[in-house]
């Protein structure tokens, strides 16, 4: 079986409504197709990715090339994990922990996008419980961090609801335009402090090599 090679593939979160996991291949197809029709309408420009140029193929190319190259690249140092969400089977979006020299840093760096016609509806809220919970929980890291567009005002709300706070500023070239995002950091004590819904994480103990953790 595939999880034999990849033990990846057998790593399921659940959450109240979701589960996270990595994508088969038709479900990493309905998930590109999802990006492709849309993350955000034209005139918002709430991510440094610009989901709104190219094409919808453009934009589905763009995913199914940052999955595959996200697997392939992975080392126990430096890791993207990109799982889809999914609600009942329905591929709803994607969420991506990250992170560099984990072993010794101990931090992630959490990212997601939703098809339109998914947001407003908790599901990002309730997927970034569960990133965190597999973060926190279950790999032990200290901190994640999040860099949100500092008039993205979903992403803000729902990053300071979970306990993160400020962490300065970063800028990013986007063509010849600079862009601001505000930093935002969770530490593991102001996880600890969080009362809610909790997340299940399932599969965890053959994926611990992968992460760089002892068994």
């Amino acid at each position: 079986m595939l999880t034999d090679l990849w033990p990846l593939f057998g790593l399921a979160i659940t959450t109240e409504r979701l589960e996270l996991r990595l994508p088969r291949e038709e479900e990493l197809a309905a998930l590109a197709r999802l990006a492709g029709a849309g993350v955000h309408r034209p005139e918002e420009r709430p991510f440094l990715t610009p989901w709104t140029e190219g094409s919808p193929s453009d934009r589905a190319d763009r995913v199914l090339r940052g999955h595959w190259s996200a697997l392939a690249d992975w080392s126990v140092t430096d890791w993207r994990l990109g799982l889809g969400v999914f609600r009942d089977g329905e591929p709803l979006g994607s969420v991506t922990l990250r992170a560099n020299d984990f072993p010794v840093v101990r931090e992630v760096m959490t990212s997601s996008w939703l098809g339109l016609e998914h947001q407003g509806k908790g599901y990002g809220t309730e997927a970034r419980i569960g990133l965190l919970t597999l973060a926190f929980d279950h790999l032990g890291a200290r901190a994640a961090r999040t860099e949100v567009f500092q008039d993205n005002h979903a992403s803000q709300g729902v990053s300071r609801k979970l306990g993160y706070e400020p962490d300065g500023i970063s800028v990013d070239a986007r063509g010849d335009e600079a862009l601001v995002s505000d930093r935002l950091r969770l530490t593991r004590e102001r996880w600890a402090e969080r009362q809610g819904p909790a997340a299940r994480v399932d599969g965890m103990a053959v994926c611990r090599s992968m992460f760089g953790l002892g068994s």
